[in-house]
């Protein structure tokens, strides 16, 4: 039997699941639309110079490591999306499983790719669409869930923050 989750089942469901498959979902949509209306490797202007759409598909992880291994990449996806889901039931506050629920969504939005998508099962191409200046990488909505939520929480924890938990109460003495 599985151990009640800290926040409740019902909360944990609104809170940590619901925006991961909503976000899962519509970095999903946002590919579709892009790998059926952008010309890979040519940049359209979106928001002015600042951020351009740009198809590209990616077969490593951020900044090209590990270029043609996307089966580790799968293998780490589905290890950490595991390990996120089993450590939401620990979470002790609204904001804490917020903030797992959009890692888990961008999680599961390369993810996806990376299985279902060409070349084939578990070796797919994630498809990236953004693009800034100064030579940065192409990235694409999951990657932003993933980098700001991994940010966020690190910021949390070096001020003092516990992974997960809820603020730690003064005594009154």
């Amino acid at each position: 039997m599985l151990k009640k989750p800290t926040l409740g089942w019902v909360t944990l469901v609104k809170l940590f699941f619901a925006p991961a498959v909503l976000l899962a979902a519509l970095d999903q949509i946002i590919k579709i639309w892009a790998t059926e209306n952008l010309t890979p490797y040519r940049s359209q202007p979106f928001i002015g110079e600042f951020l351009q759409l740009y198809l590209a598909y990616n077969d490593s992880a951020a900044f090209s490591i590990g270029a043609g291994q996307t089966w580790i990449f799968t293998i780490i996806s589905s290890v950490a999306a595991i390990l996120l889901i089993n450590f939401a039931r620990k979470f002790e506050t609204s904001g804490w499983a917020v903030i797992g629920g959009v890692l888990l969504g961008g999680i599961l939005g390369n993810l996806f790719d990376r299985v279902f998508r060409q070349p084939g099962f578990a070796i797919g191409e994630v498809v990236d669409y953004l693009q800034i200046p100064f030579n940065f990488p192409i990235f694409n909505l999951a990657d932003v869930l993933i980098v700001s939520m991994v940010s966020l929480s690190g910021v949390l924890v070096i001020s003092g923050r516990d992974l997960g938990k809820a603020k730690p109460t003064e005594d009154a003495n």
